[in-house]
């Protein structure tokens, strides 16, 4: 369910480069649609943390909105104990 991730290759946000220093995967369904939210904790040169929410489907990150059910939520804060950094970053002091 979550991963960790090693420094990734460079990831392009509106305010220049970054990298992946944690990300989480929550595997969702939606009837026999199956695809992935993903939740990075990026870090760019200077150090400046952001966290980016996106979804997978077949493995390719998408753009659009991000849509959390209850059940989906409570993985999530049980998944952030395995994340401090994504902790910290959504929650302002660990999980």
């Amino acid at each position: 369910m979550a991963t960790k991730t090693a420094r990734s290759k460079a990831i392009a946000t509106p305010w220049g480069g970054a990298h992946a220093v944690e990300q989480l995967t929550l595997p969702q369904r939606a009837g026999e649609k199956r695809f992935a939210t993903l939740v990075q904790l990026l870090e760019t040169d200077k150090g400046e943390r952001m966290v980016r929410f996106a979804y997978t489907t077949d493995g390719v990150s998408r753009r659009g909105p991000v849509t959390l059910k209850r059940r989906d939520l409570e993985r999530l804060r049980a998944a952030l104990a395995e994340h401090p950094g994504l902790a910290e970053a959504l929650l302002g002091g660990g999980a």
